[in-house]
């Protein structure tokens, strides 16, 4: 199923010019073809400021557009640089529930030229659906979305 992605995620971004609408597409096929991501969307470092700011996304509306540096899983995200897989969002003492329906999250940083610039987050609806393969398809979407950002 991800190398199928992986092809798709290249040609969206080959044929879009405009960074936000390539993302937007991006989004919107991570929803639309993996059942349990049921939200997906990137934020990415407000300025000079230690703060994320909503991007692009798919799925419910969420009141998280800014999110401080170390405040919830994308907030942790921003300052560790690295993955981060809640299998059970009721088990993290810093999560920020977006939607009551939410069991689960993953967050994976995007790095341009070494520096953490944002992050893909996705909610699931499911317990504890995200494996390594998801972890490993995350991070080529984030490689490939980091050289139209450079």
């Amino acid at each position: 199923m991800f190398e199928k992605l992986e092809q798709r995620v290249i040609s969206i971004l080959e044929k879009n010019t405009d960074s936000d609408e390539a993302l937007q597409h991006i989004c919107n096929l991570l929803r639309k073809e993996i059942t349990y991501y049921d939200w997906v969307g990137f934020y990415f470092k407000n300025g000079d400021k230690n703060e994320l700011k909503l991007g692009p996304y798919a799925g419910e509306p969420t009141d998280h557009t800014i999110i401080p540096f170390g405040k919830g899983i994308c907030g942790q995200v921003a300052v560790s640089n690295e993955n981060f897989v809640v299998p059970d969002v009721k088990a993290q003492d810093n999560y920020i529930a977006c939607s009551i329906t939410v069991k689960a999250e993953i967050v994976v940083p995007l790095f341009v030229n070494g520096e953490n610039i944002g992050q893909i987050d996705i909610d699931s609806n499911t317990a504890d659906p995200f494996t390594k393969e998801d972890e490993r398809f995350l991070e080529f979407v984030n490689e490939k979305v980091a050289e139209i950002l450079v």
